[in-house]
C-alpha cells in the first residue's frame, strides 16, 4: 500500500525562543538548524526577520541546508498597502524557502485586536498570500487561535482558511494558539477543514497547555491535517509547543502512523534524535529531561528487580520499542528495589565481568541496600555506584588521600563598604608521597572547596581542566538541625558528557566533599589516569 507524505515544520528558533529563560545567538541558531537538517526535518522555521537584528542578521546568511528555511511574520497591516509595508517587504527580501504569515481566524482577535472589519481581515490575508506567492517563495498561512475561532463562529474561520488557500498558499496551517482545545475537538475541527481545503494542504500548529500538544498534532493527522508544526523538546512559551521529540518517534516506530505515513526521516536519521535533543539542552546550559519520552535518560531505565531479569531475557516486555532506534540507551538502576539481576546487569554495562554465584555480589547488594537505607540513592548516582562497586572488586587505584580539609565562612564590610559573605578552603591532598596544600575561594563553602581540591593534584591535573559542576542538590532526609543531609553533584566535561554523584552526612559539607571526591575520581579512572 502507498504510504501518505507527512512534512515536519519545526519552529524551535521562532516560536522555541519565547521560552522563558532561552535566548539564542545567532550561532546557537545555526547550530541547532544543522541538528534539525541532520535529522530530517522538512521545514526549519529560522525566525522573523527584520524583528530583531539576529534573526535579520540569520536571514542574510546563505550557508546551504537540506532542510527548506522559512521566515515567519504577519500579514499586511490594515489600511497599507504591499509596497508599503515594511514588516511584508523584510520577508520578501529575506533569503528564506518559505514564508509563514500570522493571521486572524477568530473574529472575536479581528475586531478586538485588528480594528477591522471581517471583510477587510480576508482581504489582507488575500493579498497578503499574493504577495509572497509572486515573489517565488513558498506560501503558509499560520491561522492564529484557529479552534477557539471556529468553535465561535465556524464559518468565518474557515473563509479565513479557505481564502489562503485559493490565493495560492502551500499551506494553511491551524493554530490552537491558546493551547486549550484537547483532542476530540482538535480531530472533528480537522476532519470539517479538509473537506474544504485539500488535507495535503493543511497543518497543525499546537501548544501544550493542557499537557496535549503531541496528542492533538497526531488527532490532526488522523483528521486528514499533513503538516505537524513543534519544538524541539517541546520548547515553547507558556507551557509549550507540541514536541517533535516525541511525535517524530512516534511517526516513525508506532502502528498504524509508520503503515500509513513515511516522512523524509530515515532509521538512521532517526538514530540522532536523542543526540539532537540534548545537544539543545547543552546549548542552554540546562539538565536534560531525564524522564522524557523516547530521549531522556530514564525513558529505558529499569529498577526493580523483576522488571530487569525480565528485560534481559527479553527486552519487550518492558519496552514499547527498543532505545538504539532513537539513539537511546537502556539502563538497569540499582536502588533497594533492586536485587542480584540489577547489580549484575549494571556491572556488566560498566564493563566488569563477574560470576552471578560471586559472593562479592551478595555483599555489594547488600551493601547498596544499607547505604540506601543511610540515605544513599545510587539510581541517581551511576558514578558513585560504579566507584562502590569498583572498591568492592579491589580495581580503583589510589590516586590521591585528602589529609585534612577546613574551610572558612567570613561575613564583613568590603573595600567599598559593602556587606558581603566571602568563602575560603584550604585543602591538604597526597600524591605519591608528596603532599601539596591548595586554596580556594568561592561564593561559598562547596564552591571553595572545589576550586581549593582542583586547584592542584599534580599528575592529574590534565584529566580534570575540563570538569565542571553544573548543578548541585541538597536534600534533608531527617528534621533538626541535626539532620542528616544527602547532596546529589552533576558534573560535565569538555566532551558534554556527565554524571552524577551523592555524599551523605549530617554535615552539609561534608556530604558536599563526598560527592565531589567521588566525581573526580570516576573521572580519574573513566579516561584512564594512571595509578601512581
Amino acid at each position: 500500500m502507498t504510504r501518505e507524505t507527512l512534512y515536519l515544520y519545526d519552529t524551535t528558533l521562532r516560536d522555541g525562543a519565547q521560552t522563558h529563560g532561552v535566548d539564542f545567538s545567532l550561532e546557537d541558531k545555526l547550530l541547532i538548524a544543522e541538528q534539525l537538517d541532520g535529522l530530517g526535518i522538512d521545514y526549519v522555521e529560522a525566525g522573523y526577520p527584520g524583528a530583531n537584528p539576529i534573526d535579520t542578521e540569520l536571514f542574510s546568511e546563505n550557508r546551504k541546508l537540506g532542510t527548506k528555511v522559512a521566515a515567519f511574520g504577519m500579514t499586511k497591516r490594515p489600511g497599507r498597502s504591499i509596497s508599503n509595508d515594511p514588516g511584508i517587504q523584510a520577508l520578501l527580501a529575506a533569503k528564506a524557502d518559505a514564508i509563514c504569515l500570522v493571521g486572524k481566524t477568530w473574529d472575536f482577535h479581528v475586531d478586538v485586536a485588528l480594528g477591522i472589519t471581517p471583510d477587510e481581515n480576508l482581504a489582507g490575508i488575500k493579498e497578503s498570500i499574493e504577495a509572497v506567492v509572486a515573489s517565488g517563495k513558498e506560501a503558509m498561512l499560520d491561522c492564529e487561535h484557529f479552534f477557539d475561532g471556529y468553535k465561535a463562529n465556524p464559518g468565518y474561520a474557515l473563509a479565513c482558511a479557505k481564502t489562503a488557500y485559493d490565493a495560492g498558499a502551500r499551506w494553511v496551517v491551524l493554530c490552537d494558539t491558546n493551547g486549550g482545545t484537547l483532542p476530540e475537538d482538535v480531530e472533528a475541527i480537522v476532519t470539517e477543514v479538509v473537506k474544504h481545503i485539500p488535507g495535503n494542504h493543511v497543518g497543525i500548529h499546537a501548544h501544550n497547555d493542557t499537557d496535549n500538544g503531541v496528542a492533538n498534532s497526531l488527532a490532526a493527522v488522523r483528521a486528514g491535517a499533513r503538516q505537524i508544526q513543534g519544538t524541539l523538546n517541546g520548547l515553547g512559551e507558556r507551557c509549550g509547543n507540541a514536541n517533535l521529540t516525541s511525535i517524530v518517534p512516534t511517526l516513525l516506530l508506532k502502528e498504524g502512523y509508520a503503515d500509513r505515513f513515511e516522512t523524509k526521516i530515515t532509521q538512521d536519521m532517526l538514530r540522532t534524535l536523542t543526540h539532537a535533543s540534548r545537544v539543545l539542552d547543552e546549548m542552554l546550559n540546562r539538565a536534560p529531561n531525564r524522564h522524557a519520552p523516547y530521549v531522556g535518560e530514564a525513558a529505558f531505565a529499569h529498577k526493580g528487580g523483576i522488571h530487569v531479569s525480565a528485560v534481559q531475557k527479553d527486552p519487550r516486555t518492558y519496552e514499547h520499542v527498543p532505545p538504539e532506534d532513537v539513539g537511546n540507551a537502556r539502563k538497569l538502576l540499582v536502588s533497594d528495589q533492586g536485587g542480584r539481576s540489577n547489580i549484575l546487569a549494571q556491572l556488566a554495562s560498566i564493563g566488569l565481568s563477574v560470576d552471578k554465584d560471586d559472593p562479592r555480589v551478595l555483599r555489594l547488594v547488600s551493601q547498596v541496600k544499607d547505604r540506601e537505607a543511610a540515605g544513599y540513592a545510587y539510581e541517581a548516582a551511576e558514578a558513585s555506584f560504579e566507584l562502590l562497586a569498583r572498591r568492592m572488586l579491589d580495581t580503583v587505584p589510589k590516586f590521591f588521600d585528602v589529609d585534612s580539609f577546613r574551610v572558612m565562612v567570613e561575613r564583613r564590610h568590603n573595600a567599598l563598604g559593602e556587606l558581603v559573605t566571602v568563602s575560603e578552603a584550604t585543602v591538604k591532598v597526597t600524591i605519591d608521597g608528596n603532599t601539596v596544600m591548595s586554596v580556594g575561594e568561592g561564593n561559598g563553602p562547596v564552591n571553595a572547596l572545589d576550586n581549593a581540591l582542583r586547584k592542584d593534584l599534580g599528575p592529574y591535573q590534565s584529566y580534570i581542566d575540563d570538569l565542571k559542576l553544573v548543578d548541585y542538590k541538597v536534600r534533608i532526609l531527617t528534621g533538626g538541625t541535626d539532620a542528616v543531609t544527602r547532596v546529589l553533584i552533576e558534573s560535565r566535561d569538555g566532551e558534554g558528557r556527565r554524571w552524577f554523584t551523592v555524599g551523605v552526612s549530617p554535615n552539609i559539607v561534608d556530604a558536599s566533599f563526598e560527592a565531589l571526591l567521588d566525581s573526580i575520581n570516576y573521572k580519574l579512572i573513566r579516561d584512564g589516569a594512571p595509578a601512581p
